[in-house]
């Protein structure tokens, strides 16, 4: 099953994607670490969703190939509305979702919003929603000097498995996608905060505990890593019993990329929680 690189335009602004199959449609949504991008989030999962469904995985605002734009009040909600009308762009008005880690909270913010934008049909939250350790993994993530060193703290950050910071190709790959022009500096001012903000009412900031997962509608899944360096064990069970049908599950030998250390563990629980859904 061939993986099409495409480009659109959305409001203006340039959005990188790429698209598989045939079928109902899945969004996918990647992380927001230094490097990431839709390809390095979701390579070993597009194949084996697009054997069912049509996928689509955009480079979200300031990563891949997107275009490096920051918004400073609401961020998050600018990635939201982002998202929403690329899925109008391409002909998407209803679809399953699965994110990681910042996509996975993007997805948990819209649906417990006033007024969702995103046309979520079913949505899976992959290491996204518990509250965040402050520990040296995170400081990594945080603090990204654009350096070969640098990254390979991020990748241990990332990942259970040894073998992925060790790796020089792979860190070297995530390196590159980190500096490309614009990508570190649009990822760097995400985090940028004005001395005293910490104190203000920022949307985009409310911390897991305060969102309503009440209202969230959908059928929901919540992945954890056993292994995540950067969440709390646990955290995803406490997470779905706050929703009505809400389903967690644990996955051995995995941090904070499931998807990536277990691709077949998680392909196979995607592709079971999406076919329960009936359209």
């Amino acid at each position: 099953m061939a993986i099409h690189r495409r480009t659109a335009l959305v409001d203006g602004l340039v959005t990188g994607y790429l698209e598989s199959g045939a079928g109902d449609p899945v969004v996918l949504l990647h992380g927001g670490e230094f490097g990431a991008s839709a390809e390095l989030g979701w390579e070993h999962n597009i194949v084996a969703l697009a054997g069912r469904y049509r996928v689509l995985a955009p480079d979200m605002l300031g990563f891949g190939q997107s275009a490096k734009v920051v918004d400073f009040v609401d961020g998050r909600g600018m990635r939201i509305r982002h998202v929403a009308r690329f899925c109008g762009v391409v002909g998407v008005d209803s679809a399953h979702f699965a994110g990681n880690s910042m996509g996975a909270i993007m997805l948990l913010t819209d649906a417990t919003s006033d007024a969702p934008r995103l046309p979520i049909r079913t949505m899976a939250i992959i290491c996204g929603g518990g509250e965040i350790v402050q520990n040296r993994h995170f400081d990594a993530l945080q603090h990204y000097d654009a350096t070969l060193p640098g990254m390979r703290r991020i990748v241990e950050a990332l990942f259970h498995d040894a073998r992925y910071p060790a790796d020089e190709d792979y860190v070297r790959r995530r390196y590159q996608s980190s500096i490309a022009p614009g990508a570190w500096e649009a990822v760097a001012a995400a985090r940028f905060r004005r001395p005293g903000a910490e104190k203000e009412s920022v949307p985009a900031s409310k911390p897991s505990s305060t969102r309503a997962y009440e209202r969230i509608t959908v059928p929901t899944l919540v992945v954890e890593g056993r292994d995540d360096k950067l969440l709390p064990a646990g955290w995803a069970a406490q997470l779905a019993n706050q929703v009505t049908g809400g389903r967690a599950v644990v996955i051995d030998d995995a941090g904070h990329c499931p998807q990536i250390e277990q691709p077949s563990t998680v392909n196979e629980l995607l592709l079971d929680f999406f076919s329960r859904q009936k359209t």
